[in-house]
């Protein structure tokens, strides 16, 4: 009775090829179409209204408003593609390379510790300071009061999530598995808090137009 072992599948197998040969490239494509999706996928599941067109504008406009692609959505793949994939190949390559070949319990400790106080501030500062400009601040004081408001939520999500996430890749995920690991879990995180933040500014706007009935 023989067995046959299954390789990954194809389009992975092109994927970390596309990885091994053009790593900053293809992560940047990557994050850039995960961002474009989160923005999309945020406002459909939180039931924002769509921007209402003109009657007679082509089907594509029709379209387009109704699935939520818009500006933002664009701003976001822009984010994705120039400065989050960047950032995170940089940071998490490094923070790789100095703990490559150690695997012990003090070793892996040491690495998520790393990470927490050294690349999650950096990264949330920097998604921080991203969307405020997105969001249209333009002076260097609103971008400051935007990361002061929001800097030690995001921290603390960054603190209870990424040391389980990293956990799991130290025990389960092959090192050249880690990267679509981590977009996936990134993916589903940065989509539900995109969900949740549509889903309150809905509510708050509702409030503010009962209370001024």
């Amino acid at each position: 009775m023989s067995s046959t072992v299954k390789g990954p599948h194809p389009l992975l197998a092109r994927y970390l090829s596309a990885l091994a040969s053009h790593p900053l490239r293809t992560k940047a494509l990557t994050t850039a179409l995960l961002c474009f999706l989160q923005e999309i996928l945020g406002s459909n599941l939180a039931g924002l209204p769509a921007k209402k067109v003109p009657k007679d504008s082509p089907s594509i406009y029709k379209f387009s408003a109704n699935a939520h692609i818009d500006a933002r959505a664009i701003k976001m793949a822009i984010y994705g593609f120039l400065i989050s994939a960047p950032l995170s190949h940089f940071l998490v390559g490094a923070l790789q390379k100095a703990f490559a070949g150690k695997t012990g319990t003090r070793a892996r400790v040491a690495q998520i510790v790393t990470s927490n106080l050294l690349i999650s501030p950096i990264q949330a500062s920097t998604y921080l300071a991203s969307m405020a400009i997105i969001s249209g601040a333009r002076s260097t004081n609103d971008i400051v009061k935007t990361i002061q408001s929001g800097f030690w939520s995001v921290i603390r999500v960054s603190w209870t999530v990424n040391p389980l996430v990293i956990a799991i890749a130290q025990n389960y995920i092959p090192l050249h598995l880690w990267v679509p690991f981590f977009n996936a879990v990134q993916f589903v995180l940065g989509t539900y808090f995109n969900y949740r933040v549509k889903k309150l500014r809905m509510k708050k706007e509702k409030d503010e137009l009962n209370k001024g009935k």
